[in-house]
């Protein structure tokens, strides 16, 4: 089913208060985008306290996110609302205090690394170990947290094998080869590359609830995982794989990654590459991702993401399925919100509303096309062999 016509139940927030005229500029700006506040459009705005105006106008995405978490506003379809505010580029004109805020945190992030080996291991303990039940309900049977692959599917599950295997197939494996896995999550590509190519695999990751589940589920296989930050790799592996990882890697980090993939890579092997990016360089992460989501995260663009690879790797292929995540993450948004009887003993609304903005939101992002999914395979300059790029055919998996 396509994202558009895709069914989540109706937000149950706080009723709605007595009507509050919204503040000219935010009504405005809005308008820009073609929102309403207080309009009947699966997309348009409901207003429960009158406070959500001054927070978001204060602080713009932070303050919407924020208001929107403790029950300040509803939206019916908010990956709608979203894909129209970021078409619209709505956060190019933010009002006041909320531009001042942008300013500063694009300075902050050019100032400081903010994904120093001391830091790597916040995006695990605050975003990865929330809880493996909240993942397990809402991913696919593999636990696989990153874009499917939708274009033969029929589900989740047969989208996130396809995925996978086009991955192996991309990467040449062959049986008996070493694979290296940077950001390994819960296993599940190396389980899938161990038992259907017959690689020995060695993953990484930097989450202990993700190590753990991993382990239990590479049982038995010539598996080895890790809790472990990518920097401190020794070794030499014939092929190498990252997917869902460089997005928290930081710009001021690209070159040791990639340093480290090449001293890692043997001579004629094979990296894939699989990295959210955005269409343009953007000197800040959204605050509410920041905060709540994913701490010192950075997405790359296509400018900054080729700089770096410049001298290091030769760039063997560039696969941009992007609009597949719009429809992965409505797919999650869907599990998660039908799990909700079940988690709701360990977790609050606050937690509900937070990862349904998150999940919605970011459906939004890559429906606009800001948001880009790509796979790139990488060799280093003194491979000898030919590569052909790979596209999965009638008979995938």
């Amino acid at each position: 089913m396509h994202s558009e016509q895709a069914t989540l139940s109706r937000p149950q927030g706080p009723q709605p208060q007595p009507a509050v005229d919204p503040p000219a500029v935010l009504r405005e700006l809005l308008a820009r985008a073609d929102v309403q506040i207080g309009g009947s459009r699966p997309w348009d705005m409901r207003v429960n306290d009158g406070r959500a105006f001054r927070r978001i106008l204060t602080q713009w995405s932070l303050g919407a996110g924020e208001s929107y978490m403790d029950g300040d506003w509803d939206c019916e379809r908010l990956d709608m609302m979203f894909e129209r505010l970021l078409r619209a580029e709505l956060d190019r004109t933010a009002p006041g205090m909320a531009r001042v805020k942008l300013l500063a945190e694009s300075l902050r992030q050019r100032l400081f690394n903010l994904q120093t080996v001391e830091r790597a291991h916040q995006v695990g303990e605050r975003h990865y170990d929330a809880g493996n039940d909240v993942f397990e309900a809402m991913l696919d049977s593999r636990m696989i947290y990153s874009c499917a692959y939708w274009e033969q599917a029929r589900d989740l599950e047969q989208a996130q094998e396809h995925k996978l295997e086009m991955i192996c197939r991309k990467l040449e494996l062959r049986p008996g080869e070493t694979l290296l896995d940077i950001g390994c999550g819960w296993g599940g590509l190396a389980r899938f590359a161990a038992e259907r190519h017959g690689v020995r695999v060695t993953g990484v990751t930097i989450s202990k609830e993700q190590l753990a589940l991993a382990q239990q589920r590479c049982a038995g296989l010539p598996v080895t995982l890790l809790l472990q930050d990518y920097r401190s790799l020794e070794g030499r592996f014939d092929k190498i794989v990252s997917v869902g990882m460089f997005e928290h890697v930081g710009l001021k980090n690209y070159g040791v990654y990639f340093d480290t993939a090449r001293r890692l890579l043997a001579p004629e092997g094979l990296f894939l590459l699989h990295t959210i990016g955005v269409d343009r360089s953007a000197p800040h992460t959204d605050p509410w991702i920041e905060r709540y989501i994913f701490p010192n995260g950075k997405l790359p663009s296509p400018r900054e993401l080729a700089g770096a690879l410049e001298g290091r790797f030769i760039v063997e292929d560039w696969h941009n399925f992007g609009t597949d995540y719009d429809r992965t993450l409505m797919a999650w948004a869907e599990r998660f919100e039908a799990a909700w009887p079940r988690l709701a003993p360990q977790y609050d609304e606050g937690f509900r509303r937070m990862f349904r903005y998150y999940l919605l939101s970011c459906a939004g992002f890559f429906r606009s096309r800001q948001g880009q999914l790509w796979q790139l395979v990488l060799t280093r300059p003194d491979r000898r062999g030919v590569y052909r790029s790979v596209r999965p055919g009638p008979a995938a998996t």
